[in-house]
């Protein structure tokens, strides 16, 4: 096999497990997992990686940046 081939049964592996594993998560366990995903999104920045940029102005109403 391929390094690209390796890597991409290895990312399958993984995703296969961890929709096991939530599978088998009481509904308490998974509102507890969701509002840790909620956390770690809204901590690390990741939400505003794909927001749009709003224009910003210099105080003249230019928008020179």
């Amino acid at each position: 096999m391929t390094r690209g081939k390796v890597g991409l049964l290895i990312a399958a592996g993984a995703a296969a497990y961890g929709a096991y594993r939530l599978s088998n998560m009481t509904p308490e366990q998974k509102t507890n997992l969701r509002a840790k995903g909620k956390d770690l999104f809204d901590k690390s920045g990741i939400g505003n990686l794909f927001s749009r940029k709003t224009a910003t102005t210099n105080g003249n109403g230019n928008n020179n940046f």
